[in-house]
């Protein structure tokens, strides 16, 4: 009895240890407790802002994206599951202990038939290995791995993703800041012809409309400024999502928009795609997982093997040797026994023929999808690449369309001060000018976005 409630403090204490630790780890996070909810003047936004370029955001990025961990922690998950599924071919060992303790009968047997005794002890050392039909072609191993470099690729093609959306926020906030000084330029220059014209008009030289458009164009161009400072701030927001744990808009952004990066050959990017493209090799690694599935399902018809050692204890003492009763000798209680066994399938109705019908179907949709991967991938680079070469080629007339613009503005200031322009002449210079300039920061991004989703299939370059 003594040893019975030996183990029964072991559970107990085992049990009270195991919710004492969930306890601490729920009382470790509380969701409620997480959730913060910060203004944009908030001590959290204040202090001096940090500076980000665009490598700075992808790193951030990748640190809070849900998705792109969310993939990550599929990867590790995969490592360990092909840990588990090689180790799982190799024998397992245990180790059992039990006392039976049965009502005697007063002849020093007990009550019950299949216990030997009114004290029974088992001392077992377990050792074990299944054989399956599916051991000779090392299934599980297989498909493991396959599953980790199907998770590999899909961590590639987040990562990748993640790059093409932190590069559409990041300059979009970019060109929102350009359009905004381009705005608040805007509005100097309408204040400017504004005082122009009410000089002008003063000493006679124009009329009282004129001083209206103008008019007319300053208070469009302070609603065009309120537009611009409101799109702006929705795009830090947008990009502060990506990038920090808590909303924090005290940062700042490097422009290098005008040190775009050099577009390599197309041979070089096609070389790129057929080594280094994530959905091709997702789609390998679901083929390679089809094809193994039609493996498993033959060998379903094979027959099964088992091996199971045992070795210990099974006496009525607990002792290496000790004697059946008081004449004799005392004889070692130690021993072992092995079980083999084999399972032969005979009949099941069909449902193995049908599971290998079922495998060849997915085999033949995964290779349908494989080469619809292969053709998919070869269409969008020949897209991708276009579009990359035509935003890069326009770079060249949106820059200089932005300097003539900004030229014909201060040829049109100069006759209109001359008496030798009109009124609708100087608006439409000042709006062209607006128009070009943010075209170009417009372009400069265009250019960058068709880069990062040119370089989801290459990678980097």
């Amino acid at each position: 009895m003594k040893f019975v409630a030996y183990l029964l403090a072991i559970v107990l204490a085992g049990a009270a240890g195991a919710r004492a630790v969930t306890k601490k780890k729920m009382a470790a996070f509380d969701p409620q407790a997480e959730l913060q909810l910060l203004q944009p003047g908030s001590p959290a936004n204040s202090g001096p802002p940090l500076t980000l370029t665009l490598a700075d955001a992808m790193q951030r990025a990748q640190q809070n994206s849900p998705v792109f961990q969310s993939a990550l922690t599929a990867v590790r998950i995969a490592q360990e599951g092909r840990k588990q599924a090689t180790a799982s071919m190799l024998p397992s060992f245990g180790d059992t202990t039990q006392y039976l303790n049965t009502q005697g009968n007063g002849l020093g047997t007990g009550r019950f038939v299949e216990n030997d005794g009114v004290h029974v002890y088992h001392e077992w050392l377990e050792a074990g290995e299944p054989l399956p039909s599916t051991f000779f072609i090392r299934a599980l191993p297989r498909q493991a791995a396959y599953a980790e470099a199907l998770a590999r690729a899909n961590e590639e093609i987040a990562q990748r993703g993640l790059v093409v959306t932190v590069t559409q926020d990041y300059y979009a906030l970019v060109v929102a800041e350009r359009e905004y000084a381009t705005a608040q330029r805007s509005l100097a220059d309408a204040r400017h012809f504004l005082s122009i014209a009410e000089a002008l008009e003063q000493g006679g030289e124009v009329a009282h409309t004129d001083v209206i458009r103008f008019e007319l164009q300053y208070n469009g161009q302070q609603q065009a400024l309120e537009n611009a400072g409101l799109a702006m701030d929705n795009a830090r927001l947008a990009l502060a999502v990506l990038l920090f744990p808590a909303l924090n808009q005290n940062f700042t952004v490097v422009d290098d928009l005008d040190t775009p990066p050099v577009l390599p050959p197309f041979h070089e990017v096609r070389r790129l795609a057929e080594t280094a493209n994530p959905q091709v090799r997702a789609a390998f690694a679901q083929w390679d997982q089809a094809a193994l599935g039609v493996a498993v399902a033959r060998a379903a018809y094979f027959p099964s093997f088992g091996i199971d050692l045992d070795y210990g204890l099974d006496a009525n003492a607990f002792a290496l040797k000790s004697r059946p009763s008081e004449q004799d000798a005392r004889v070692p209680e130690m021993g072992y026994f092995v079980t083999y066994s084999m399972n032969v399938p005979v009949w099941d109705w069909g449902i193995r023929r049908s599971q290998l019908r079922e495998a060849k179907d997915r085999r033949n949709l995964a290779r349908l999808n494989l080469t619809y991967a292969q053709r998919k991938v070869l269409s969008e680079l020949y897209s991708f690449y276009n579009q990359a070469q035509v935003a890069s080629n326009q770079l060249d007339t949106l820059r200089n369309s932005s300097q003539l613009a900004a030229r014909n503005l201060q040829l049109v200031t100069m006759q209109y001060k001359a008496g030798e322009a009109t009124v609708l002449q100087v608006l439409d210079a000042e709006n062209s000018l607006t128009a070009a300039q943010n075209a170009y920061a417009a372009g400069q991004a265009l250019y960058r976005t068709d880069l990062a989703d040119l370089q989801t299939l290459t990678g980097r370059f």
